[in-house]
């Protein structure tokens, strides 16, 4: 197969993985969302907030057991058997490791938040790790095979014996344990899954032959953590300096303004990761992944952010009512942060994915140290500067991974602001016809008119704009996805002729 070829049949491969990924996480999302309104209506908060308790913990602690291992295991091509199968026995003794330090730790994180029953969840939940630990590995072939459908299968079978569980034992009436119950079959549904259709053999491990291995599992584990912590210090700083109130305020203006664009970027960080892998050495094609990506995310997710940000005095009170107007302020700012960020959270996973995990480690520990400074000095304003931390610190924060991966990818920076600039332009024209029309609206409208009107004028300008100034960009985009996707007949038949 020639090189076009081959490129062809990995651009259908991926469109395909990103369509069967999204389609089984809305169908998880979707009947997620039935099952919680039918369990919700059986529990009550009591039993949420002992499992919500318990989840600050073990989710924690199933990012330290699942990081790691699985992108080594990705990003590292040249791994043996022998070393696939000693990294499969780490794996499995880490997370066996975790179990025990969860029951040891059960006590003392029950007697901090005053919740005796925590102790029970906690050392029951430990089993989860276990489980995990038999799927890093299997999970992590899958994905550098590309086998994405079988994936989505199984996080589709995940969500089914997850929601069943969860709704019969709540009907049986184990409370907040039918929420641990279902978290735990899921986990097992999962584990035994990726184990039957990807198993391998184990090994015990060489820990001074794994040093590499080992080295770049840290190096993740490490990221991860620090991603973890700026990413949550703003509601700590929040509730610590602000109260309750702000914080619930905060709480529902970053949720409005991440969750959809979130839905969007997670979705092609889940497949990415292996794809950008499989062309680590080949920096021609991962430039031309990087801003086709880029490309189609800046289309879909920039014009959103903007238009949350705009709209945002409007959409607060229509969808959640006055007593929500706190909501607006840190809105705006977040989302026009969230813009930047929808298009940047790619380049880290891409560094990651081509073996550069320390950059990646030590760029996020830098973000750690700054960022809960910020918004330390940011919550002397209020909700509103604590945003502002966001979108004041968080780029400069991004570029040295811009000029990393500049660098590994022999990038023109003149190529990637190319890819970008249509969305950025026609979402700029959008947002100043859309504060325009803002101004220009009678006062005898009601709130809801009102936000139809703005919604409806925002999409027309950005559909105008992009037609008018890019189209064929547009174009161009819209028909190389529909021939990739349509692209397997007649890949075949160019292979076969050559």
């Amino acid at each position: 197969m020639t090189k076009e070829l081959a490129g062809r049949s990995l651009d259908r491969s991926m469109a395909h993985a990103v369509a069967w990924s999204a389609a089984a996480r809305w169908i998880a999302q979707i009947l997620s969302w039935a099952s919680t309104i039918i369990v919700a209506r059986i529990l009550t908060p009591y039993d949420y907030g002992i499992v919500g308790m318990a989840g600050l913990y073990l989710n924690l602690a199933i990012l330290v057991s699942q990081a790691g291992v699985g992108d080594a295991i990705i990003a590292l091509r040249d791994l043996s058997d022998r070393q696939i199968a000693e990294l499969n026995s780490f794996s499995l003794l880490m997370s066996a490791v975790l179990a025990g330090v969860t029951c040891v730790v059960a006590i003392p994180i029950a007697r901090f938040f005053s919740a005796p029953p925590l102790v029970n969840v906690l050392v029951v939940s430990s089993i989860i790790y276990v489980f995990d630990g038999f799927q890093v590995v299997p999970r992590a072939l899958l994905q550098r095979e590309l086998r994405f459908k079988l994936l989505a299968w199984i996080e589709t079978v995940k969500a089914l014996f997850q929601i069943a569980v969860t709704v019969g034992f709540a009907l049986l009436g184990f409370r907040y344990w039918s929420l641990v119950f279902g978290y735990i079959v899921s986990s097992a549904t999962v584990s035994a899954m990726t184990f039957y259709y990807r198993r391998h053999p184990f090994a015990w491990p060489r820990f001074r032959r794994l040093r590499r291995e080992m080295t770049f599992s840290y190096q993740v584990v490490l990221a991860r953590l620090a991603y973890y912590a700026y990413d949550n210090s703003d509601f700590g700083v929040a509730g610590r300096v602000l109260g309750e109130v702000p914080l619930g305020n905060y709480t529902v203006a970053w949720t409005i303004s991440s969750a959809p664009v979130e839905k969007i970027s997670n979705l092609l960080m889940g497949v990415t990761p292996a794809y950008f892998s499989t062309l680590q050495t080949n920096k021609a094609e991962l430039r031309r992944y990087l801003l086709r990506l880029t490309e189609l995310l800046s289309f879909v997710t920039i014009p959103a952010s903007i238009g949350l940000a705009v709209s945002a005095p409007f959409l607060v009170p229509v969808l959640l009512g006055p007593k929500w107007l706190g909501v607006v302020g840190p809105l705006r700012l977040l989302g026009l942060f969230v813009a930047v960020r929808s298009v940047a959270t790619i380049l880290p996973n891409l560094l990651t994915a081509i073996g550069d995990a320390g950059f990646v480690m030590w760029a996020s520990v830098a973000s750690a140290i700054v960022m809960p400074i910020t918004f330390l000095i940011g919550s002397r304003w209020g909700t509103i500067g604590i945003a502002a931390g966001w979108a004041i610190a968080y780029p400069p924060m991004m570029l040295p991974f811009y000029f990393r991966v500049f660098r590994k990818t022999e990038m023109r920076i003149g190529s990637y602001v190319s890819a970008v600039l249509p969305a950025l332009n026609a979402s700029a024209i959008m947002g100043v016809i859309v504060l325009i029309t803002y101004r220009l609206l009678p006062a005898s409208n009601g709130p809801l008119a009102n936000l139809v009107i703005i919604v409806l004028v925002g999409a027309f300008a950005y559909v105008g704009a992009v037609g008018l100034f890019h189209r064929e960009r547009a174009l161009r985009l819209i028909t190389g996805i529909r021939n990739t996707l349509r692209a397997r007949e007649s890949v075949a038949l160019d292979g076969a002729a050559k």
